[in-house]
């Protein structure tokens, strides 16, 4: 960098709507902001008009730090650079098939994200888990493929290979091949991001090829006009570095980082110890949390591409000012979907402007002043609006005038934003009554005081640009560079392995070299190294600061005890990833003095404020007086928005023109509200419980022992009231969550004299379970007078209970026994105190034990954990609410949903519908639906008895395949629980395959069967045609280890979409283990795992593909699949034809649907999943 030549400096947000620039003088430091609409020109227009230059003047020597959302409106909307995927043969469908889940549970068509690469290609080179080759590129077939995907048009090649972490040999040989054929970009993902985790890695060295050539096509152009070595660029994880390193990978946060970076600069120079960031704009809230040091993640999934890059920590909650305001039978909702820019809300005066938004809402209760708004704004159609929604209201019994209306939408989007704040701070075991918030954003001024009131936070802070604070956020950046090393698993102790020393210091050497000529003769250098921590066996890595083994545990343990309330004392520490940060740092600019104003408000107008109209001064921010209080309510307007001073709070400017606004009265933890529905509390309570589970869920995955729970997902979450009744759920597993209820209601009822701190753990499949290696572990919640008011469970796969098989799924098993241990509503916490001695003694059972207690003990605890996080936050929900209120809209909130599937019924044809399908031992499943209006009578007398083998579905489980297809109907945004099934009556014959009298075999039942349920009820429909209808459940291991998954398939078309490929349908959505996880943790090595081309059924909307896995053994073990649709093929719907049946081979020799074998090093097992049916008649 030049010295001593002061040039312009402008520090630039290119947003997707507006781009922020502000302009810092050379001599005098002066800040001047302006905005324009943004563009690809925008910056130099920008640039030209805080200079006062005309299109054609050249430009002055300046320096422009920059951050723009180009990479992610490039994910979003699939517009990047046209890119191939090289990788290895049988895994070029990799980034099309993904982990094998959906995105939205309950889609009866599923729609999976697209692709990024337009070409992918596989070479023979393979390396084993340990890096070392096992065959190397056949260079000249290599050759030929490459030339022809460029030929095709590709520009930039991504190339990830198996295990390249370890060793990037391959993936560089391929790289210089590639490089003689002209790609103007390669990303090779060794370099990319060096971990663990070939999805993960594939996906961002895609995302970085895709995204990398379109940036450095923009940033030629920009430096085309500013001239050479003027550019800097915002990267997510908050630092700057020169346009050269930019890259796809580090851009896609670029705009939101630098706001984050600017609250921590607020924080810092205004000594506040922690703060949270709140960015409100025209679609989302984005929300953080500062410290003392930025906070930051290392993989994220954006417009679904997973992208491993440090990034700043961000929430986003989709609530806007476009966010869209409706009525969802008697729920007031807010958001997701938005308005948008066009034709925006109602009060922008489109004609073709028909919801109502947040905006309109603010604009009506009079918290936005159109003073400053860039056009006027428009009321009557508003009131006209709100007025409608009242009268729906008073419709249903429900009386509300237009005000209330209003005000309840934006009590709605004022929780919805309080929570995602408390995922940031409470979430992670910070108090954020402690915290102050730094308010930005267009929008956050309107609504900050309620968030602050709703979460007790004492101050608000107002920067003096917090209309544009993400660009200032560039001025006051670092310039960093962050680099990463796997850590080879490596156990936390003394001496450490010297390659780490040796990764640590060529990290360092790189990042130096990239930043120095950003470094000045006052810059100063800070290097941090750090290491990601996990207790061993599981997958959640901590950051701590790199030290001592001793330091370092500590830190390690301080941070999983405030983030999962636990630890696991003497369990092995083990080291995932080595990280080094650089940064560069200079000194920041100063803000200007300000004088006082004229001190008087410009006039006065009516606002809502505190539930009630009440008179306020309007000020202008520029004309406030120095160190003197305003008191709410009064509106403050700034150059780019409204602040809303509200009742009990008071605004004071300082001369730096910071505005402070402090709540003047006590905290409030109590909310007045009584027991009767209420539309906007419907909205709250059903958004409370639903996050409920969900931290519960975070919980559990983050702490499970077991590959199936922590990696494949496979595991929900869910709370009830005090008679077991389901009242909300994480989106998890389907065929759990109807079955909970069951479970719960059974554990109860053993056990009426449960007290607090009590625990009980159940796989009974005939009290509710499904089977036996699905343990669901149950907290009964008090109050404090000892009463039971409510319950959570969690439910987890656990890797083996005992049973004939290793994983405990045997294909032939004919009695309950033989599939392994069984917990009868067994306690296991008394008074808060872990009983081990009863967990062991059970899963010794002498006739079948299980393989390893250790693993299913620490899932165990870790199922208690997630409870115990469920039992607190239900505590927090009851000191705020009351017990009176929360007990009311557990129920209200089934009513509602029972109130929605009942409106679904009603738009289904009246009559009876039957259907029936054949298992592949041709045992029947037959229903007949009878539809009278808004109700359903589902009758299954036509099914078989039940069966000598394990296809026996528990009735838990034939209720949970009802209440999933009920759900699907009803085609909105609501808690699965038990209120759906009020409108329908449900009759499962005693003693047949759906409901089997204890002590049948039930191990297959609750997949495969399960399935088929679903199945034969939207054929009798007429909904879908039929998706795999199996889980294709693969489980090997031995005496040492026990692996199982399922395995995803093709997807039924409906009348408006075909189906989808590769994906898990109906009653699982688990995912896949990473093949480099699978051969770094079992000897196994995968061979392929790619789409079936032509599986699905054909017609005028085809089905869905399914998919092969094939496995190759290293060591001596036993393998068992249990599978369906072998024989019997998914059915088409209306013409359309059948899906493509599965076939399981070793060796190539065809298999049974049901097999168990040993095998050798050296076998090949593969099994190719179903396809799904297609819809109509082909042409």
């Amino acid at each position: 960098m030049e010295e001593n030549l002061p040039r312009h400096e402008f520090w630039i947000d290119r947003g997707g709507t507006f781009t922020d620039c502000i302009h810092r003088d050379p001599g005098s430091g002066e800040l001047r902001v302006l905005k324009v609409l943004s563009s690809d020109e925008a910056p130099i227009q920008g640039i030209r008009a805080l200079l006062g230059l005309d299109a054609n003047a050249a430009l002055p020597e300046c320096e422009v730090r920059m951050g723009t959302t180009l990479a992610t409106n490039a994910l979003l909307e699939r517009e990047g650079c046209p890119c191939a995927l090289l990788t290895n043969e049988g895994f070029e469908d990799l980034v099309r098939i993904g982990d094998q889940t959906r995105p939205d549970l309950f889609a009866l068509a599923i729609e999976k994200p697209a692709p990024l690469p337009e070409w992918t290609l596989g070479t023979d080179a393979r390396a084993d888990a340990d890096g070392s080759l096992i065959h190397p590129n056949d260079r000249e077939l290599l050759h030929h493929r490459l030339r022809a995907v460029r030929d095709a048009g590709a520009r930039s090649l991504a190339v990830s290979f198996i295990h390249a972490y370890r060793d990037g040999t391959l993936e560089r040989d391929a790289a210089h091949i590639a490089e003689k054929l002209g790609f103007d970009h390669i990303s090779l993902s060794h370099q990319v991001s060096n971990e663990l985790g070939l999805l993960g890695r594939t996906d961002t060295t895609v995302a970085n090829a895709y995204l990398t050539p379109l940036l450095t096509d923009y940033m030629h152009e920009l430096e085309r006009l500013l001239g050479p070595d003027r550019l800097r660029m915002m990267q997510s994880n908050g630092g700057l570095v020169d346009a050269s390193a930019f890259v796809g990978r580090n851009a896609v946060l670029s705009g939101p980082a630098a706001g984050v970076v600017a609250t921590a600069a607020v924080a810092d120079e205004l000594d506040l110890p922690e703060v949270i960031g709140f960015d409100m704009g025209g679609t989302s809230t984005d929300v953080s949390r500062y410290a003392g040091t930025l906070e930051r993640v290392f993989e994220t999934k954006i417009a679904g591409i997973r992208v491993r890059a440090p990034m700043i920590e961000l929430h986003t909650v989709a609530a806007g000012g476009g966010s869209i305001c409706a009525l969802e039978a008697k729920r007031m909702t807010v958001g997701p979907d938005s308005a948008g820019a066009t034709p925006g809300p109602l009060c922008y005066g489109a004609p073709d402007a028909e919801e109502l938004a947040l905006t309109d809402v603010s604009l009506f209760l009079g918290r936005i002043a159109s003073d400053r708004f860039p056009f006027p704004l428009k009321r009557e159609p508003v009131r006209s609006k709100l007025e409608g929604i009242a009268k729906q209201l008073g419709a249903i019994g429900v009386p509300r005038s237009a005000d209330e209306v209003a005000s309840g939408f934006l009590r709605v989007a004022v929780e919805n934003m309080a929570a995602a704040i408390q995922k940031v701070s409470v979430g992670r075991g910070h108090d954020v009554r402690t915290h102050t918030i730094v308010v930005f954003g267009g929008a956050g001024g309107q609504y900050a005081c309620m968030v602050a009131e709703r979460l007790g936070v004492r101050e608000l802070v107002f920067h003096p640009y917090a209309g544009a604070l993400s660009a200032f956020g560039m001025g006051v950046a670092n310039f960093e560079w962050h680099g990463e090393r796997d850590a080879g698993r490596e156990p936390l102790r003394q001496p450490f392995p010297a390659r780490w020393e040796r990764a640590f210091r060529e990290l360092e050497a790189t990042g130096r070299s990239t930043l120095a000529r950003d470094a000045g003769s006052g810059s100063s250098w800070q290097v941090h190294r750090s290491i990601a921590l996990r207790y061993k066996g599981t997958e959640t890595a901590l950051e701590v600061g790199f030290g001592d083994s001793e330091t370092m545990r500590a830190r390690f343990e301080e941070l999983h005890r405030r983030e999962f309330g636990y630890v696991r004392d003497g369990h092995p520490v083990e080291a995932a990833t080595l990280r080094v940060a650089v940064e560069v740092r200079d000194a920041k600019p100063n803000l200007p003095r300000v004088r006082a104003g004229t001190n008087g408000p410009e006039r006065r107008t009516q606002i809502w404020s505190g539930g009630q109209w009440l008179e306020a001064p309007v000020y202008l921010r520029e004309n406030l007086p120095i160190d003197v209080a305003i008191q709410g309510p009064a509106l403050i307007l700034d150059a780019t928005g409204t602040i809303v001073v509200d009742r009990g709070f008071r605004a004071v400017r300082d001369d730096r023109d910071y505005l402070f606004l402090r709540c003047s009265e006590g905290p409030r933890s109590e909310v007045s509200a009584d027991s009767a529905v209420d539309p906007v509390l419907l909205e709250v309570f059903n958004n409370q419980f639903k996050s409920i589970a969900e931290q519960m869920g975070v919980v559990l995955q983050r702490t499970a022992m077991s590959t199936n729970i922590r990696d494949r997902l496979d595991y929900s979450c869910a709370v009830f009231d005090s008679r077991g009744d389901l009242v909300a759920n994480a989106p998890h597993i389907p065929v759990h969550l109807g079955a909970m209820s069951e479970s719960v209601r059974a554990v109860l009822d053993v056990h009426r004299d449960c007290k607090p701190g009590d625990v009980f753990v159940t796989n009974d499949p005939y009290a509710g379970g499904s089977h036996l290696p699905d343990i669901t572990v149950v907290t009964p919640v008090h109050d404090e007078s000892g009463v039971l008011r409510f319950a959570v469970a969690s439910r987890g796969h656990h890797a083996d209970v005992g049973g004939l098989t290793p994983g405990s799924m045997p294909p032939f098993s004919t009695r309950l026994e033989e599939e392994g241990v069984v917990f009868e509503a067994v306690r296991i916490v008394e008074a808060g105190v872990f009983d081990e001695t009863t967990v062991r003694a059970t899963l010794g059972a002498p006739s079948h034990p299980a393989r390893n207690p250790d693993e299913n003990l620490a899932d165990l605890q870790a199922q208690v954990a997630a409870n115990e996080k469920g039992v607190h936050l239900l505590g927090r929900l009851l000191e705020r609410y009351g017990l009176d209120v929360v007990n009311a809209y557990m129920q209200h909130i089934q009513d509602n949903a029972a109130e929605l599937t009942a409106r679904a019924i009603g738009r289904l044809s009246d009559g009876v519908h039957r259907f029936e399908d054949r298992l592949d031992d041709g045992t029947r499943i037959a229903v007949e639906i009878r539809v009278d209006a808004d109700l359903m009578e589902i009758d299954f007398s036509g099914t078989d008895p039940a069966v000598h083998g394990n296809l026996n579905a528990p009735r838990a489980v034939t209720i949970a395949a009802v209440l999933y297809v009920l759900r699907m109907l009803v085609a909105k945004p609501i808690p699965l629980n038990s209120g759906c099934l009020r409108p329908v009556r449900i009759r499962i014959p005693e003693g047949s395959l759906l409901c089997p009298t204890r002590g049948h075999a039930v191990a297959s039942g609750n997949v495969e069967t399960s399935q088929r349920i679903v199945d034969v009820l939207l054929g009798a429909l007429g909904l879908a045609a039929a998706s795999q209808g199996t889980m294709n459940n693969l489980t090997f291991g031995n005496d040492d280890f026990a692996y199982y998954e399922t395995l995803a398939g093709g997807a039924g078309a409906t009348a408006d979409k075909p189906g989808a490929s590769g994906v898990h349908t109906h009653m699982t959505n688990s995912k896949c283990t990473d093949p480099e996880v699978l051969e770094t943790r079992f000897p196994v090595r995968v061979r392929r795992f790619s789409l079936r081309p032509g599986s699905g059924g054909e017609g005028v909307l085809r089905g869905g593909d399914g998919l092969v896995r094939e496995l190759e053994f290293l060591a001596p073990m036993r393998f068992s699949i249990v599978s369906e649709r072998r024989v019997t093929r998914p059915y088409g719907m209306r013409g359309g034809g059948p899906g493509a049946p599965g076939m399981n081979l070793l060796n190539g020799k065809p298999l049974e649907h049901r097999v168990t074998a040993e095998v050798a090093p050296g076998d090949l097992l593969r099994v190719e999943t179903p396809g799904g049916g297609g819809w109509g008649t082909p042409p």
